[in-house]
This record gives C-alpha cells, sequence and structure tokens, in this order.
C-alpha cells in the first residue's frame, strides 16, 4: 500500500479568491498548459476538457491512462495510487472503484464548479459575449452524484476528493441546442483555476456534512435550511450519510424521518453491509 499524506481534511470554508480578469475578444482568460493524449491512451476520444485537465493536474508526475483488470484508470500517482476523475453520477464506479482500491489505493476526484464563466460565440468562432453564471456549487453537490453508489466511501483504500474549482462553459449559436437556450448548444468546459482540494478519507470524514450536535434531532427540513441546500439535496444527503453510519434513524415527526449522529460503525464487504455498536 503506498504511503498516504497526513494532513487533516480541509475545511467546507473556503479560502478567498480573486475574480477571474474581465477579457475582450483578443485576450481569453489563461488557461492550464494543454496535454496531448499518449499515443496509447486508452478511452480519451469522448472526455471533456475539464476532465483531462484535472487528469493530468493529479496524475503528474505519474502517468494517465491505465488499464487494471479489465478496468482503465484515469491515471496512476507517483507513489502508485490510481486516479478517477468523476464528473457525473457514480453509479459506473460500483464494480471498478474496489478492484482499484485493493491494487494500490484510489483517489476519485469530484470537481465542484464554485464559479462558472459562459463564453458564446457565433457559428464561425466569433466570441460575442462572456459572463458569470449565477449557478454557484459546493461541496454538498458530491450527493448528487454519491447517492447512485453511497456505499464506496467505505472501501478500504479508497478517497473521495473535492476539486473546487473555477470553469469556463463554451456555448455556440448554431442552431443545435435545446429550445430552452434558444438553439444555443453547449461545448464543453475548461479548467480555470484549482482554488482547493478537500479529502473525504473515510466514513467518519463526513461528520462535516451534520451542522448538530451529538443528541440533537433533526429532519431533511431542519438540515436544508443549516446548510442552506435545497429539500432534495438534503434528502440524499441524509440517505448516503445514513448508509456510512454517521446518522442513523429515530423515527417520524409527522411526515418527515427524524435522525440524529449515530453511534455505530458500518462496514462493506463488496456486496453487504454490517453494522457494529
Amino acid at each position: 500500500m503506498p504511503k498516504r499524506s497526513d494532513n487533516k481534511p480541509q475545511s467546507l470554508v473556503t479560502s478567498p479568491r480573486s475574480p477571474v480578469p474581465k477579457t475582450t475578444n483578443k485576450q481569453q482568460p489563461p488557461l492550464p498548459t494543454p496535454h496531448s493524449p499518449l499515443p496509447n491512451s486508452i478511452g480519451t476520444w469522448s472526455e471533456s476538457n475539464l476532465h483531462r485537465e484535472l487528469k493530468f493536474s493529479y496524475a503528474e508526475p505519474g502517468q494517465t491512462e491505465a488499464e487494471v483488470d479489465g478496468f482503465v484508470a484515469d491515471g496512476v500517482s507517483a507513489d502508485g495510487e490510481y486516479i478517477e476523475v468523476q464528473t457525473g453520477s457514480f453509479a459506473p464506479l460500483k464494480q471498478k472503484a474496489p478492484a482499484l482500491a485493493a491494487r494500490g489505493g484510489l483517489r476519485i476526484v469530484y470537481p465542484v464548479i464554485i464559479a462558472k464563466y459562459i463564453e458564446v460565440f457565433d457559428a464561425k468562432g466569433k466570441r460575442l459575449y462572456r459572463r458569470k453564471s449565477p449557478r454557484r456549487g459546493t461541496p454538498w453537490d458530491l450527493f448528487y452524484a454519491l447517492v447512485y453508489a453511497p456505499e464506496l466511501p467505505l472501501i478500504s483504500g479508497l478517497t473521495i476528493e473535492l476539486a473546487l474549482v473555477d470553469a469556463s462553459e463554451r456555448r455556440i449559436q448554431d442552431g443545435k441546442g435545446s429550445w430552452r437556450r434558444q438553439g444555443v448548444s453547449v461545448h464543453g468546459r475548461s479548467l480555470l483555476v484549482l482554488h482547493e482540494r478537500i479529502p473525504l478519507k473515510k466514513p467518519a470524514d463526513y461528520l462535516r456534512f451534520v451542522p448538530f450536535g451529538k443528541k440533537e434531532q433533526f429532519t431533511s427540513a431542519n438540515l436544508a435550511e443549516k446548510a442552506g441546500i435545497r429539500i432534495d439535496l438534503a434528502r440524499k444527503t441524509l440517505y448516503v450519510l445514513t448508509i456510512l453510519g454517521i446518522v442513523k434513524k429515530m423515527g417520524k415527526q409527522r411526515n418527515a424521518l427524524v435522525y440524529r449522529l449515530s453511534t455505530q460503525k458500518t462496514s462493506f464487504s463488496g456486496k453487504n453491509y454490517k453494522t457494529t455498536t
């Protein structure tokens, strides 16, 4: 097993950020150094710019694209830890993650876009305008993806790392997009700045997502209000935290489930959950 960092997980409160400078049509914001796929790269044809840029950032000075036991990892760090960048649901990792974690440790990188800059171009490639999206991602967004594979944090040797980033989204007025965007199509996202990394190495690290005291009872509505998130995201969060053994159900308050911090520990054997006091 490779050596791991003993650094304590970072706080959910992000460090102050400098705004991305305004640009003109002739001046583009600086992007990370582009990397060309290796001649023998596997599965790189459909990956997004954001995915590719994070993959190279985390794998260096190791290697990218490694095939192990029939699975393809995005990269391998210099100390032998496998890297997997996941920008969507974690469901595809249910079989892949345990296999890679057992072979040398696995770090799943989940990008959280805390600032998105939308750049719109015409069909000929001329930039028409650039604006900042009002949508601001938070670390809580992890649970939109993790809810589809909530057992992953129980796997030994697996770390889920939140990468708090600024990104640009390229859109083209080509008439091929959805009616909601009035025919403007989205042509991918690119990394602008990587602000902070928040590693979640063990189930106990997810206690940061429970802003309540040890004996305090709460509902999903209470969590949504206190965390400043949507009620549907609060429900997904509590579903995952229940499986991880971080919280437990105490009953119902009218039609709402009531939770509190749990004193139990949960382990994952590959298919089944085991809970001990």
